[in-house]
């Protein structure tokens, strides 16, 4: 009781303080009335007068879609009707209807509606909490009254979207937290878009790299196999002699055994009535005659 009369003898005292120019309406001194320091009654003229609302507020839910003038995603939903929201949601006032491809008929990962009823919506906010892509936030907007509950009380789609740059300008702090933990402003599905862009471009960069090592080691080969007689060194040519000698003296050598060894005329004209020691013999001198004349034509290149 003291307290309270303490108050309204403190509204008085306030309003002597300010010289009774607290409420000229030509002064903006809303801050200093509502400020620490203030006494006395606490009230703001509604509406004209909007008390700001701390981040942490929260009204009815909304979805959050990427700005309409995103480079990649204009208008995108961040929601992927996973339906966590409606199936946490306590007093289940949330309805997701999911979207199919209509040529494949396969899901598509984005509400084809989403309907909240503001009206049972008890603003606890769990939607939002467990959200695994920090699709739906809670808005700041408790202007919501209207006499028709039974359609404007329900929120469609086209109602609950909001751009993500609305988000970072009613709760920054919580915007900057939620891309720390998401690892960045983008959006998850943007991110892995983005990483798969990266590590495509990595492998073709990869790829380039193999094909130029490989192009430049065919190169080399080349160039090693292209060089010219005069680069070869003093081993090779003294190789190349040393066989030389050695093809000539072979030739000479096997010369003075065909001679020794030539058949007898006799011999020559029935050769298949030689045993098999002479024909062994007659093919071992075939075979010296053949080596003899396959280094004189060598001699004679040279």
């Amino acid at each position: 009781m003291w307290i309270t009369f303490r108050h309204f003898m403190q509204t008085y005292v306030d309003d002597v303080r300010y010289g009774f120019r607290k409420y000229a309406p030509d002064m903006n001194n809303f801050e200093v009335r509502q400020g620490v320091d203030a006494q006395g009654a606490f009230t703001v003229q509604y509406p004209d007068e909007k008390l700001a609302m701390p981040e942490r507020f929260r009204f009815v839910p909304f979805l959050v879609v990427e700005d309409y003038d995103h480079e990649e995603r204009p208008g995108k939903d961040w929601c992927t009707s996973c339906g966590i929201c409606a199936k946490v949601c306590p007093p289940q006032c949330i309805w997701i209807v999911r979207s199919n491809d209509p040529e494949t008929g396969r899901p598509v990962p984005e509400p084809e509606a989403f309907f909240i009823d503001i009206d049972i919506c008890m603003n606890c906010g769990f939607c939002a909490e467990f959200c695994p892509f920090d699709a739906i936030k809670m808005d700041h907007d408790y202007e919501l009254a209207s006499y028709d509950r039974t359609t404007n009380h329900i929120f469609d789609k086209e109602k609950l979207s909001k751009e993500f740059r609305y988000w970072k300008t009613i709760a920054p702090t919580r915007a900057i937290e939620e891309a720390e933990a998401r690892g960045g402003w983008e959006h998850k599905d943007a991110q892995k878009a983005a990483r798969r862009g990266g590590s495509a471009r990595t492998s073709r960069t990869n790829q380039d790299t193999g094909r130029a090592e490989k192009r430049e080691a065919v190169a080399s080969r080349e160039a090693v196999a292209e060089a010219p007689a005069s680069a070869t060194s003093a081993e090779d040519e003294k190789a190349k002699r040393r066989e030389a000698a050695l093809q000539r003296k072979a030739a000479r050598a096997a010369k003075t055994e065909t001679a020794e060894s030539a058949p007898s005329e006799a011999e020559g004209q029935q050769p298949w009535n030689d045993s098999e020691d002479e024909k062994a013999k007659r093919r071992e001198a075939a075979l010296r005659r053949k080596a003899a004349r396959a280094a004189k034509r060598a001699d004679d290149s040279e």
